[in-house]
C-alpha cells in the first residue's frame, strides 16, 4: 500500500515492505460468515469509500447514512476524519505488514483500524476484532494479523515518519511551500488536527459558557464540541462559522439601512451576519439545493433576508448595492481543518479552471454596486491563483480600500503590503488555528 502523492524525500528511510506471514490465506475459522458488523466502523467505512472511491463530499455521504444514534454518526465521522487526515502517515506504517495492496474496501478497513490504534485511542481488542469484522471472511486473517502488528510496533513506526509531508498530497506541498515558504510545514501540522468549534453570535448574546471570545469577535470551544446541545444554538442565536470565515462580512462593514448583496451566498453564515447587523441583504444562491440549507438556516435564526436562485454571473435585479460581498467559488483548500476530504477531491487541473471563473464574477458584482459603495471578494482558498492574483487584477471602476489593523485586532500580522488579508491555518496555531482565506475590499469609483 503506498501512500498519497508526496515528494520522493517523504518516504520513511531505509523501510522495505516484509512478506506477511500467512497473511494472504483466507482465514479459517475466524468468525461465522454472519458476524455482526459494528454499526459506527461500518458507517466510518461508508464515508471513506464514498470519498476516496467515489469522489464525493464527506458531508454529503454522511447524510446519506441511514437514520442512526446521532452519537454514533458523530463517532464515524471522527473515525474516517482522522483517516483523512493522517492517511499517508497510516499508510506508510501499514506498508511494511503488507505483501502486495489489498482490495480498496480492505485497505480502508486497515486504515481505520490503523487510525484508531494510533489516533483515537481505541483499546486494541476493540479496534482489530471490529476490523475484523468488517471485511469478507477470506481477508478477515489478513486484518487481523496486519493490525496486531499495527498495535505492537506502529506508534514507533509513525513517529519515525515525516508526517507533514506524507500527509499532504505532492501538489499542494509544491503549491503551498512556492506561496508560504517554510510556514508550509506549520500549515500541514494544523491540517492534521481536528478543528475547534467556532460560533458566530447574534448581537447580545452571552458567550456560552466554556468558549473563548477571540478578537475579532467569534466564540471559540473545544474540538468535538456538540453545537446543537449549546442553549445559544437552540435559541436560534448561534450558528458554526470558523473565525476567518466570519472576516469577509465583518470587513464590509455593512449597517443598518443599507442595501447589500450577498453572492455566493450559501450555507449562508454570511448572509447571518449582514442581516444580524440590520442591513437589508439579499442573498443570491445557484444551487436549489444549497438555496434550501440557506433557508433553513435562516428561519432557525429568525433573520430576515430575501433569498434569490439565480446565476451570479448574469443576475441583475435593476438596483445598484451600498455594499457586496462576493465569496467567490473555489478549490476550498483553505478549509481542509473543517474538511479533510478536500485533498482527495481536488485536482491540481482545478485551482486554474476555478480561477478563471472568479474574474467574471468579479466584474459583474462590480456593475452592480452603486457609486462609493464598498466590495469584498473573497475565497477560502490558499491558492494564491484563487486569492492574490485575481485581486491584483481588479475590473474597471473598482479601487482598492486597504484593510487596516484595527478591523482585524490580533490578525495585524495577515495583513499584506497590499491591504489585503491573507489567514492560513498556521495563525493563532496556539489558540486552534483557523482557515485559510483571502479578502481584499475595493470602493467603486
Amino acid at each position: 500500500m503506498k501512500p498519497p502523492a508526496a515528494p520522493p524525500s517523504a518516504s520513511p528511510r531505509g523501510r522495505r515492505p516484509d512478506d506477511a506471514r500467512g497473511q494472504s490465506r483466507p482465514a479459517k475459522g475466524r468468525r461465522p460468515a454472519t458476524a455482526p458488523r459494528n454499526p459506527t466502523r461500518l458507517a466510518a467505512l461508508t464515508l471513506l469509500t464514498a470519498v476516496l472511491d467515489r469522489k464525493r463530499a464527506m458531508e454529503e455521504a454522511l447524510d446519506a447514512l441511514p437514520p442512526s444514534d446521532p452519537r454514533d454518526r458523530a463517532a464515524a465521522h471522527r473515525i474516517a476524519a482522522a483517516v483523512l487526515r493522517r492517511m499517508g502517515s497510516l499508510d506508510a506504517v501499514l506498508e511494511p505488514f503488507l505483501r502486495r495492496e489489498p482490495p480498496p474496501e480492505v485497505q480502508h478497513v486497515l486504515r481505520i483500524g490503523a487510525a484508531e490504534l494510533l489516533l483515537l485511542n481505541t483499546p486494541p481488542h476493540a479496534a482489530v476484532a471490529s476490523c475484523v469484522d468488517l471485511v469478507p471472511r477470506p481477508f478477515a486473517g489478513l486484518v487481523n494479523a496486519v493490525l496486531r502488528k499495527v498495535a505492537a510496533e506502529g506508534a514507533d513506526a509513525l513517529e519515525s515518519l515525516d508526517g507533514e509531508r506524507l500527509d499532504t498530497p505532492g501538489w499542494l506541498w509544491t503549491a503551498w511551500h512556492k506561496a508560504y515558504g517554510p510556514r508550509v510545514r506549520a500549515i500541514a501540522r494544523a491540517h492534521r488536527l481536528p478543528a475547534p468549534l467556532d460560533i458566530s453570535l447574534k448581537p447580545g448574546t452571552e458567550v456560552p459558557e466554556g468558549a473563548t471570545l477571540l478578537p475579532t469577535g467569534t466564540a471559540r470551544l473545544p474540538a468535538g464540541t456538540r453545537i446543537t446541545e449549546l442553549p445559544a444554538f437552540i435559541d436560534g442565536n448561534a450558528w458554526a462559522q470558523d473565525a476567518a470565515a466570519a472576516l469577509p462580512a465583518r470587513l464590509l462593514d455593512a449597517g443598518p439601512g443599507m442595501k447589500v448583496a450577498d453572492l455566493c451566498a450559501a450555507p449562508g453564515g454570511k448572509t447571518a451576519q449582514l442581516a444580524a447587523a440590520g442591513a437589508d441583504v439579499i442573498a443570491v444562491e445557484r444551487d436549489p439545493t444549497r438555496i434550501l440549507r440557506l433557508r433553513e438556516n435562516l428561519v432557525r435564526l429568525g433573520l430576515d433576508a430575501r433569498v434569490v436562485q439565480g446565476d451570479v454571473s448574469e443576475w441583475d435585479p435593476g438596483v445598484r448595492f451600498d455594499a457586496i460581498l462576493l465569496d467567490a467559488p473555489c478549490s476550498a483548500t483553505g478549509t481542509i481543518r473543517r474538511h479533510p476530504d478536500v485533498p482527495y477531491l481536488k485536482r491540481p487541473t482545478d485551482v486554474p479552471s476555478l480561477a478563471k471563473l472568479q474574474a467574471p464574477l468579479l466584474a459583474h458584482a462590480a456593475t452592480l454596486l452603486a457609486p462609493g459603495g464598498r466590495l469584498v471578494f473573497a475565497t477560502c482558498s490558499l491558492q494564491r491563483e484563487e486569492g492574490e492574483d485575481q485581486a491584483a487584477n481588479p475590473p474597471p471602476g473598482l479601487i482598492p480600500d486597504p484593510i487596516r489593523p484595527e478591523e482585524v485586532p490580533g490578525l495585524e500580522m495577515a495583513i499584506t503590503p497590499e491591504g489585503w488579508l491573507r489567514t492560513a491555518p498556521d495563525l493563532w496555531e496556539g489558540e486552534g488555528g483557523m482557515d485559510g482565506f483571502f479578502v481584499a475590499r475595493f470602493r467603486k469609483g
